[in-house]
């Protein structure tokens, strides 16, 4: 039961609702008594011979009044514990997705989306029935068990009462070890649909690369033993789950056994009428439902004790990079000054960057080149806060001042990934300024020399583009991507080997829209081709994290050094597949 502590915070804020959905109930309850007394009574009367017209009317009005009163009440309890249950769900998952747009890479490469995905729907689903299901069924097997329990000892026979309820205990005991065993089980099935669901995300996300290295058949048994294992383990908890029912009933069964034993007696003695004893086993049926009640509570409770803890425990984990209290709200134009002695990623011992110092005038342009692995996009990451570093300045400001989403609304990044949503290419370019107009996504579009193929397709720019831009080249995807970038008009533009996928004109073509409309913003480029950079006001070699040449294109082509080399190499490579 501890789970209904751990939400205690959420029925204080919806006390209105489940207070008066509770008293609803219990009005229920207690309405629940009045038809096995009236069967006594009937049943007294006739054995009497004293059941006439009017008596029977009376009490078929009786009875017809509580089921419509029954029938509103239990409409409206209804609606506000089961209503109060889904707005827990709802914040649950807002919160969820809330702390998922703050945590940084360092957090989704830790965690997996498929399992992200089974915190915030079988997860929340589980919660959300015991703040609904387990909060009715707690208060209806408590106030329907006390009050049919009064009114069998205080109306009929306390005596018989007290046998009656000899084998309770045994149900709390047997009730209280299942509920342990099921959190147990419940715990692990969550897990392994987290595995299952992480598995069917990947597979689906690269069903192209498999079906390429005809890997179906191997995927699909992958796929088959994951979900063997789900099965295995969600038959477990079933194991543990059909054994409520079965105990409930034996009990009920000996419950009913001693009453009809002992309340035949006690008919025999004269300490009861027939009627009573009527009523009485009338009365005990009632109690089967709060006992089965009881056994699907611990269920019920359990599983969401179990998913409670998993979504406290995500939503536990620290934000890394966070917000001062007095963060900077706007960002100025001006000079960007790295001064970077060592960086390492969390939980890494050996150094990403080491002595990294450059100083990047407002207006000017940086390229950066190095070999795969060198620390190029550790460097872009530090610059738009996905970790934090020290002694980097812009405007003359440390970025750790800057409200995070003042300086990411300042920087138009473009990574080497390119995500495109499954919308328009119109929504997809004024995705980080929804309010734009045709004439401003066109602008975009041309800047970065895609709008002639965008025209090109049937639909324009109304086309969808589906899942993560899978109807669009890679390099039509590059230039969407930074279209998108150029819509904010940054004060930084960082293009993270993003014109990789497109030709050497194509490039060209961009690099010189970008010279024109940028002249007094900043930019940022790293390439694998040397072109992509040669024009840059200041050029970075990176070798294993460290700056080993810097200087413009003219000033590093006199050296005889890997840039030269590289340069010399690519051009070369050029000139023999345009001969080709």
């Amino acid at each position: 039961m501890r789970v209904f502590l751990d939400l205690m915070w959420f029925f204080k804020q919806e006390k209105r609702a489940y207070l008066t959905g509770i008293i609803l109930l219990l009005f229920v309850a207690f309405l629940q008594l009045v038809p096995p007394r009236v069967i006594g009574i009937f049943v007294d009367h006739i054995k009497d011979g004293t059941l006439t017209a009017s008596i029977l009317l009376y009490w078929i009005a009786m009875l017809a009044i509580v089921a419509v009163c029954m029938y509103v009440l239990r409409y409206y309890w209804r609606i506000m514990i089961f209503g109060s249950a889904v707005k827990l769900a709802k914040l649950l998952r807002n919160n969820l997705y809330s702390h998922f747009t703050k945590m940084s890479q360092a957090f989704y490469q830790r965690k997996r989306v498929g399992d992200l995905m089974a915190h915030a729907t079988n997860d929340l689903t589980a919660i959300q029935q015991t703040a609904g299901t387990a909060v009715l069924t707690f208060v209806d097997s408590l106030a329907t068990g006390g009050f049919v329990i009064i009114a069998m000892a205080t109306t009929i026979s306390w005596k018989l009462t007290l046998i009656a309820l000899i084998p309770m205990p045994l149900m709390v005991i047997l009730t209280s070890w299942y509920g342990s065993m099921l959190h147990k089980r419940f715990h692990k099935a969550q897990e392994a649909f987290s595995e299952l669901n992480d598995k069917t995300q990947e597979s689906v996300s690269g069903i192209k690369v498999i079906k390429t290295f005809g890997q179906e058949n191997e995927d699909i048994e992958a796929f088959s033993k994951q979900t063997d294992d789900v099965v295995k383990k969600n038959v477990s908890v079933v194991k543990v789950d059909a054994l409520y029912d079965p105990t409930i009933s034996i009990i009920a069964g000996v419950s009913f056994f001693l009453s009809i034993v002992f309340g035949s007696k006690f008919v025999i003695n004269g300490e009861m009428t027939i009627g009573d004893l009527v009523a009485f086993t009338t009365y005990l049926s009632l109690l089967i439902w709060p006992m089965l009640a009881f056994g699907w509570l611990f269920n019920i409770v359990e599983r969401g004790r179990a998913s409670y803890d998993r979504v406290s425990k995500l939503l536990a984990e620290k934000i890394d990079i966070l917000d001062n209290r007095a963060a900077v709200q706007s960002v100025p134009s001006g000079n960007i000054v790295f001064s970077l002695d060592a960086f390492s990623y969390p939980g890494e011992k050996e150094s990403a960057l080491k002595n990294i110092h450059f100083t990047l005038h407002k207006g000017e342009t940086l390229g950066i080149v190095g070999k795969t692995g060198a620390g190029k996009t550790t460097l872009l990451k530090l610059l738009i806060r996905e970790f934090d570093g020290e002694n980097i300045c812009f405007g003359g400001i440390p970025l750790s001042s800057f409200h995070l989403n003042e300086l990411r609304r300042a920087i138009g990044y473009v990574p080497q990934e390119h995500f495109l949503f499954s919308a328009t290419i119109a929504e997809n370019i004024a995705f980080a300024q929804p309010e734009s107009n045709l004439g401003e996504i066109h602008q975009a579009a041309r800047l970065a020399y895609i709008h002639e193929d965008i025209k090109g397709f049937t639909d324009g720019y109304e086309t969808v583009v589906g899942e993560r831009g899978v109807s669009l080249s890679g390099g039509q995807k590059q230039r969407i991507s930074i279209a998108r970038a150029l819509m904010m008009n940054p004060e930084m533009l960082i293009l993270d080997d993003s014109l990789s996928a497109v030709d050497a004109k194509t490039e060209e073509a961009i690099l010189t829209s970008l010279r024109k409309e940028r002249t007094e913003k900043t930019t940022i480029i790293t390439a694998h081709r040397l072109s992509a950079i040669q024009h840059a006001n200041l050029i970075l070699v990176i070798d294993n994290g460290e700056i080993i040449e810097r200087g413009t294109h003219e000033e590093l082509m006199k050296q005889d050094s890997w840039y030269r080399n590289m340069y010399l190499h690519q051009q070369l490579e050029e000139l023999v597949e345009h001969g080709g």
